[in-house]
């Protein structure tokens, strides 16, 4: 498999070369194009990063992972003054070496511009990522590069047409056919979220377990293959996913329009599409029966499956930045309206209003300081209830959970959390040695979790040289989003070449 994808880089690369002549005409003086000589770039990066974890070291070395070592980027970009062509590439030492970043073409027709393909695009003028930045779902199954929101990000099949008219106004027009939702962790991973380690006892629930807890309340004489005969043959809870997100059905879209008047610059912007974030629901199996021995009749609720889906919502949104005072100063505001008008629905997200603000400044001795603080509020949070899921067999007083050592899952999706979720993102950074030596300090605080992540760096730079090395540490609350992460402190040190 790896030798077939590197035969692949290969041949695309000499496909470029050679087709294309490289961006030089040929002998005769023709051009490469009919008229219009086309221009070839290759660039990339080579890096050799060695990644460990803390809690691995206290293990010893039998428990350390330095991870895989090597990655790379390769991109390709072949283009004319009418059109151009673009495949970026990730390389890596793993099962599947190359993975593609991006691939698009895109078109010039004056002001008007149109692309297509595989595409990261950026929507709001925060410089984290702010509330309109909508498009791209992120990639949290590894968190170790939080500081480089790009890389997070998941290239999305869309289309994209822009118009640019008068001196400073765009207009924005954007399909996405299919949906990808974020990507997290699963399974034995470290990074698996806390959201789906409350739902691990309930994957685990089999017949053998369920059959022998309900036996030993039961009279004696009552058999521990009883309930087993009840259920399903291999029953098993299972986590059911739509499989209908290619359709049109789980389609996006959305139109950006900016401006500029005076020193300020303004955008505008409307958005359908689906929250990232799933939502869920258990699925009971009642099953009427009578108990041996004693010939009383119950109800028993049994889950049989967690269902995930996406809930659909309209966003409405605006952007302005502007320097104030010496302060690079952004600004975004959004609405996300969901379908659950009256916030009653457990698995459906109740609408929410969204803002971020943040600037950056040089300070003094050539510091520099950015800073953002984004939040989102809850809407009729007095309809969230705090229900948790009950197995409740009445006639014998018994709660299957209970029973199982289980904490059962709270029913709403919101119920547990705060009408608010506050995030602040910092760095403060500054440069010695001509440029070549940058130290720099970043941090995410979570206001509502009271949790963090601090990661100080020091980075040398020579030419298309560098070498950084950096820490990641997890703190705070064990209940926050990343409080929870607190065992997955890390550190790295990576040496890459650009070309």
């Amino acid at each position: 498999m790896k030798r077939i994808a590197i035969l692949t880089v290969l041949l695309i690369s000499a496909g470029f070369l050679n087709a294309q002549g490289f961006g030089f005409d040929n002998d005769d003086g023709d051009s490469v194009s009919g008229g219009s000589a086309v221009t070839v770039t290759i660039s990339g990066e080579v890096s050799a990063e060695l990644l460990g974890y803390f809690d691995d070291f206290h293990e010893g070395a039998d428990r350390t992972n330095l991870g895989d070592v090597f990655s790379g980027e390769l991109n390709f970009k072949a283009g004319t003054p009418f059109a151009d062509g673009v495949i970026n590439l990730n390389l890596q030492a793993t099962p599947q070496p190359v993975s593609i970043d991006e691939a698009y073409v895109r078109a010039f027709f004056g002001g008007f511009e149109i692309e297509g393909g595989l595409r990261k695009l950026t929507w709001g003028k925060a410089d984290s990522l702010g509330p309109l930045d909508v498009i791209n779902p992120l990639d949290y199954s590894e968190l170790t590069n939080l500081d480089n929101i790009m890389s997070l990000k998941i290239a999305r099949p869309l289309v994209h047409a822009s118009y640019r008219f008068g001196s400073f106004n765009k207009i924005e027009a954007l399909f996405v056919p299919t949906f990808e939702p974020l990507r997290y962790a699963e399974e034995d991973s470290r990074w698996v979220p806390a959201q789906m380690k409350q739902f691990k006892p309930l994957l685990e629930l089999d017949e053998d377990n369920l059959s022998s807890e309900f036996a030993s309340m039961l009279p004696d004489g009552f058999q521990d293959d009883f309930f087993a005969s009840m259920l399903p043959d291999d029953f098993k809870v299972n986590i059911n996913r739509p499989n209908k997100l290619s359709t049109v059905k789980y389609a996006q879209a959305g139109a950006r329009f900016t401006t500029t008047i005076g020193p300020a610059d303004f955008g505008l912007q409307y958005y359908y599409g689906r929250l990232t974030r799933p939502a869920y629901s258990v699925i009971l199996t009642h099953i009427d029966t009578s108990v041996p021995v004693i010939n009383m009749p119950i109800t028993i609720p049994i889950p049989t499956a967690i269902n995930l889906d996406y809930n659909p919502y309209h966003q409405i949104g605006v952007d302005w930045a502007q320097v104030l005072f010496g302060f690079n100063v952004r600004a975004e505001f959004a609405a996300n309206i969901t379908y659950d008008f009256k916030g009653d629905d457990p698995y459906v997200y109740n609408p929410s209003l969204l803002w971020s603000l943040g600037f950056d400044r040089d300070l003094i001795a050539g510091i520099n300081l950015n800073f953002q603080c984004n939040e989102s509020i809850r809407l009729m949070n007095d309809k969230i209830k705090d229900d948790r899921l009950s197995l409740l067999i009445p006639q014998l007083g018994i709660d299957a959970l209970s029973l199982l050592n289980i904490e059962p899952p709270l029913l709403d999706i919101e119920a547990g959390t705060a009408i608010t979720s506050t995030r602040i993102t910092a760095a403060i950074f500054k440069k010695f040695f001509r440029d070549q030596l940058e130290t720099r300090v970043a941090v995410m605080w979570g206001i509502e979790d009271k949790d963090f992540l601090l990661i100080p760096s020091i980075i040398w730079t020579h030419d298309t040289v560098s070498l950084k090395l950096s820490a990641g540490i997890f703190g705070g609350k064990e209940e926050g989003q990343l409080g929870q992460y607190k065992d997955n402190s890390f550190i790295k040190t990576v040496l890459s070449y650009s070309f």
